[in-house]
This record gives C-alpha cells, sequence and structure tokens, in this order.
C-alpha cells in the first residue's frame, strides 16, 4: 500500500492468504525488493512448507526480487497479468479494508510493524461471511493444522 510521497518513501506491504484470508502486515522503509523479500522470509519462514508453496505478485518492481524466496524457502512465485487486478482480488479487497484505518494521505512514519500486527490481528479477529462468519484466525489455524497433520499411509 502506498501513501502520498510528501510523507516520505514508507509503505506498507500486505500479504493474505487467498482461502482463509488470513493478512499479516509490514512496515517497509522504501519500495527496494531486497528489504521486502527478506521481511517476507522472515514472516512466512516459521510456517511449515504446506502452508507456504507458492505466492502471486503483482507486477511492481519491489517484488524484482523473487528468486530470493525460491532459494531460502522454496517457495514458487507467480506474477498476475498485466493490468489485470482482478486476478489479486483477496489482496485488493483487503488493502480496501485497511484503507479505513490507514488512509492515502496517512502519514506512516510514526507507525511500527507492532502498531500494523496489531492491526492485522483486529482484520484477523474480525468473523467474515465468505468464511461461514470463521475469522480469518481460525479458518488459517485449521488450515495449518492440515498442513502439519501427517498423510495416511498406504493401507496393508
Amino acid at each position: 500500500m502506498m501513501f502520498r510521497r510528501a510523507h516520505g518513501q514508507r509503505n506498507v506491504f500486505s500479504l493474505v492468504e487467498r482461502q482463509t484470508r488470513f493478512a499479516v502486515l509490514r512496515v517497509q522503509p522504501s519500495r527496494h525488493s531486497k528489504p521486502i523479500m527478506n521481511s517476507l522470509t522472515e514472516d512466512l519462514g516459521g510456517l511449515p512448507p504446506g502452508a507456504r508453496r507458492t505466492v502471486t505478485f503483482d507486477r511492481g518492481t519491489e517484488f524484482a526480487a523473487y528468486p530470493v524466496l525460491k532459494s531460502s524457502l522454496g517457495m514458487d512465485a507467480y506474477f498476475c497479468a498485466p493490468q489485470a487486478p482482478w486476478q489479486k482480488g483477496t489482496v485488493e479487497n483487503t488493502n480496501g479494508r485497511l484503507r479505513r484505518f490507514l488512509p492515502l494521505d496517512a502519514d506512516i512514519s510514526d507507525r511500527s510493524t507492532a502498531d500494523l500486527r496489531a492491526l492485522a490481528a483486529q482484520m484477523n479477529a474480525t468473523p467474515r461471511k465468505c468464511l461461514g462468519f470463521m475469522t480469518p484466525a481460525e479458518a488459517f489455524a485449521a488450515s495449518l493444522q492440515s498442513c502439519e497433520s501427517p498423510s495416511p499411509g498406504p493401507s496393508p
């Protein structure tokens, strides 16, 4: 999420899991690709491998260092087609919800990652109709349990 240039280069990186709508937010000092990929690696590194197989980005230059994800986490990266925002509808919808709290003209220079984690926790604790009125946090926890549970072996 970008903000007015008058407030500086800081921006908010939003990562949203498509099926559960679970959101992770982080303040970034700039749109340089390496720090963004390092933050993404840090945020996703604690998840089980089955929960971090792929990621889809828009075509911004801030995602140019995407090979870092493959080398560090084994994740494949995909990109939306040019000028096709409907291909990342979940993140666009989430960013629209976040704009209620972080409008375009907000000065985020005083916002920390902890502030944004609190905002993400609030978003992740809000029940969603598309999830059968579960919260994204509940849906994500259930999804993680299915990733961590061992798959049944072949029957004798």
